[in-house]
């Protein structure tokens, strides 16, 4: 048996997912649409609209774009649709983010012992 580095169980991600999901996440209405809809079992876009500073329409736009990006899941519920977070996504890109963190790490040590 081997002893190394703990397999992740998270999916794995490109850089492009990740830029898809940063650049996602650099709008603050985005950003409070997901904390909206973390921890609960699915919201609608009209429940969420009675939260946030803007139109419903507005909203089904952050969350279809949330959607294409993997944050979000849609689901019917009766003739609503349920919009709930995918926090399998959000760790991927954990994940990756902490290997970049990591490799530039590694870079910086060995800079600084070759000066």
């Amino acid at each position: 048996m081997s002893v190394g580095k703990a397999v992740s169980r998270t999916p794995s991600v490109t850089a492009e997912d990740a830029e898809q999901v940063l650049a996602a996440l650099a709008d603050p209405t985005r950003r409070q649409l997901l904390e909206l809809l973390g921890g609960s079992p699915g919201r609608s876009a009209s429940a969420l609209a009675g939260v946030v500073p803007v139109s419903r329409q507005a909203v089904a736009q952050h969350l279809a774009l949330l959607e294409e990006c993997s944050l979000v899941q849609r689901r019917r519920a009766g003739r609503e649709v349920l919009f709930s977070v995918r926090p399998d996504r959000l760790a991927a890109v954990a994940s990756w983010l902490d290997d970049r963190a990591d490799a530039w790490r590694d870079r910086l040590e060995t800079a600084e012992q070759i000066s």
